[in-house]
């Protein structure tokens, strides 16, 4: 395994390797309310929870992706998750050249709070300043407009609409159907610009 399992730690939220362990807290999480979960996939049993989970760590394992915990550094409590995937990797690179961040929920107590803003600052902050890829793409499902608003708020440029790109998740969609994806993405000419309006946003600019 070329990348291994490691924590990124803010003032607000700690994002750390997902565990089996972790499962009984994720479930926790998910199930205070579920009614933002329309458009991602959040299991909320403790059957379907440890599939996640176990899914998740065969990916790590195989570098395709890199997942995380949400911890709240306040209360210490698991508050969600969220990823590295889809890595590019370019021949004669020890890191990858391009990664996805995605995959991310958080529990309804925790959302609209410093917490989602700080964990991009952080993975951001990995991927462009320590394994320094060209591009990070955020996508999400083109009729979710609360996340749509919320990656345009980050400042990912809009590169278009892909068809029919990956399967429909969460409870709004009928299971087994395609969505078409909204794209976007950060290059690396773009992150300074981008880390300090997130700076801003958590009151250290």
């Amino acid at each position: 395994m070329r990348l291994e399992p490691f924590s990124l730690t803010g003032l607000h939220v700690s994002l750390e390797p997902l565990s089996p362990e972790h499962v009984p807290a994720l479930v926790d999480a998910a199930t205070t309310d579920r009614t933002s979960y329309g458009f991602t996939n959040v299991p909320g049993d403790p059957v379907s929870m440890a599939a996640y989970v176990d899914v998740l760590r065969h990916d790590a394992l195989h570098d395709t992706a890199v997942p995380f915990v949400q911890r709240r550094v306040t209360d210490g409590r698991l508050v969600g998750c969220t990823r590295f995937l889809n890595l590019v990797w370019w021949p004669g690179r020890e890191t990858p050249v391009e990664v996805e961040i995605g995959g991310t929920w958080l529990s309804s107590d925790a959302q609209r709070t410093p917490l989602n803003s700080e964990a991009k600052l952080l993975l951001l902050g990995q991927a462009f300043d320590t394994w320094h890829v060209h591009r990070v793409a955020v996508c999400t499902d083109a009729r979710n407009e609360r996340s749509r608003a919320a990656i345009e708020r980050l400042g990912a440029r809009f590169e278009g609409v892909l068809r029919q790109h990956r399967a429909s998740i969460g409870h709004l969609v009928p299971a087994g159907t395609s969505r078409d994806s909204a794209m976007y993405s950060i290059v690396t000419e773009e992150w300074p610009d981008i880390r300090a309006r997130l700076e801003v946003r958590l009151g250290r600019g």
